[in-house]
């Protein structure tokens, strides 16, 4: 499906230069000379390149559209991580940077949605929220009860956060799987 270069959303899969591309970022500029065009931040699915492309509204690029299905992660071997289908059974191996910054949040059967492009998986998607244990929190300092106010501590996985100053060491939390931030306390 071609779409305008000022149609173009943050989120939307691209066919550009022969690549198949997300948009990360975009910016909508009115140059006081010239034609209106958008700065898109945009990264490669294929192989992670970044590149800045500015579109014009005259310009026309493709919209594709990705298949998704659900897959559920089996364990880690190495630096791959095995998926398997959850209708065929099948299992396949994927690289573990597939999932950049959320990859410590993956945990041993969790339920994930890979996105399939040609029937090849290009990226994976993981619960947007987790529940998570904190193993270490620090004290807080008196005279910092500012509801504002919030302490570092490590969950079990080993990423650091930000929590209120009444979450302690042992608490079991709600996180945030892609902005890695405390969302509340576990049922």
């Amino acid at each position: 499906m071609k779409i305008s270069g000022v149609d173009i959303r943050p989120g939307n899969i691209l066919e550009y230069e022969g690549g198949i591309w997300k948009v990360a970022k975009i910016q909508h500029t009115q140059p006081g000379k010239g034609g209106a065009y958008m700065q898109v931040e945009m990264k490669n699915l294929q192989d992670g390149r970044k590149t800045n492309v500015r579109f014009r509204s005259a310009d026309t690029v493709e919209r594709v559209r990705l298949d998704t299905k659900e897959f559920q992660f089996l364990y880690e071997d190495g630096d791959m991580l095995v998926f398997m289908d959850n209708d065929t059974y099948e299992q396949i191996t994927l690289p573990s940077d597939l999932l950049g910054d959320a990859r410590p949040f993956l945990q041993d059967g969790m339920q994930v949605t890979l996105e399939l492009w040609e029937e090849k998986p290009i990226s994976v998607e993981l619960p947007a929220q987790i529940e998570a244990t904190i193993v270490e929190a620090d004290a807080v300092v008196k005279g910092q009860t500012a509801s504002s106010s919030y302490k570092p501590a490590i969950l079990d996985n080993g990423v650091r956060i930000m929590v209120p100053p009444h979450i302690e060491s042992g608490t079991r939390i709600v996180v945030d799987v892609y902005e890695q931030s405390y969302v509340g306390k576990a049922n």
